[in-house]
């Protein structure tokens, strides 16, 4: 038996069809409450929208609306590295959506491991995702940038993409992206301005700016910051937190020019220069290089 709380009653009815759950994932801003539900030996996490969770002020309207233009986003962007979507259905007073399970831990646990605990709690899944070697953390990031090149390969802007986002098998050594909801079709403004969905950890310039475009180089920004969360010192970006080579610190430090102009063109260009410096990475590993 598991415990959630909400601001308001509401009916769970239709969720007993679904199987035994087996947890809860009830403290997220966003509207939406996931179970991760058991039936016939087959596991799955289920997303819901249209209660009234604690963390939630907005409208669960507008939450139930997000959730069901979520489906195409996940039914466009199909890949190896992103959970799977197996189906999606109205109920009484919601919208439903159901993932193949995927066993992996979220790098952003904030309901676990939430402020100082992310960092310093030797439990933590980020904490322990960054004492793994660094190849390890560099073909996690490498499934990370694979990934954001089909967004940008098939018109997505990834959008509210944080470590959060990630989910790590520290047993098999496996990486899925999940909570991709907020993608958008190109082309995309800022139409929030300072509270524009994302982490202040990795928010472009743009994603502060009512009206600004939200595109490619956006997106090289996100995830140029994101190879500092991982391999470095997330907002200290100074070379003596890095944890790779010079090469690889030079691609991610172009990628967050604050200056729009000065970073990659594409996050095509931006993975391909990241490839090319990480073979010479690779190379020195063993060596006790960091040139």
């Amino acid at each position: 038996m598991v415990e959630f709380y909400l601001q308001s009653s509401h009916d769970f009815e239709w969720l007993k069809q679904m199987g035994e759950v087996f947890c809860v994932f009830d403290q997220q801003d966003s509207g939406n409450i996931s179970f991760g539900v058991q039936k016939d030996g087959q596991k799955y996490f289920v997303k819901y929208a249209g209660a009234q969770p604690m963390e939630f002020s907005g409208n669960k309207e507008d939450a139930v609306d997000r959730l069901i233009q979520a489906v195409s986003v996940y039914e466009s962007l199909k890949h190896p590295h992103l959970i799977k979507l197996l189906d999606h259905f109205s109920v009484k007073n919601g919208y439903v959506l159901v993932f193949d399970w995927f066993d992996g831990e979220c790098l952003h646990s904030h309901w676990s491991f939430g402020g100082k605990a992310k960092y310093n709690n030797p439990m933590s899944p980020y904490y322990r995702f960054k004492r793994l070697d660094t190849e390890k953390r560099l073909k996690a990031l490498d499934a990370i940038y694979n990934f954001h090149n089909h967004v940008e390969a098939n018109k997505y802007v990834a959008v509210d993409f944080y470590d959060g986002s990630i989910l790590y098998n520290f047993q098999k050594d496996e990486i899925k992206l999940c909570d991709i909801d907020f993608y958008r079709k190109k082309p995309a403004i800022n139409d929030i301005g300072t509270y524009f969905w994302g982490s202040t950890r990795l928010k472009s310039p743009e994603e502060y700016e009512l009206g600004a475009p939200i595109d490619s180089k956006t997106n090289v920004f996100n995830l140029g910051a994101m190879a500092f969360c991982l391999l470095g010192g997330e907002l200290d970006r100074s070379f003596s937190k890095w944890e790779a080579n010079l090469g690889l610190y030079e691609v991610a430090m172009k990628a967050v020019e604050e200056d729009r102009m000065r970073r990659y063109a594409t996050v095509e260009a931006f993975y391909e220069a990241w490839k090319f410096k990480k073979e010479a990475f690779t190379k020195t590993v063993g060596k006790g290089v960091k040139e």
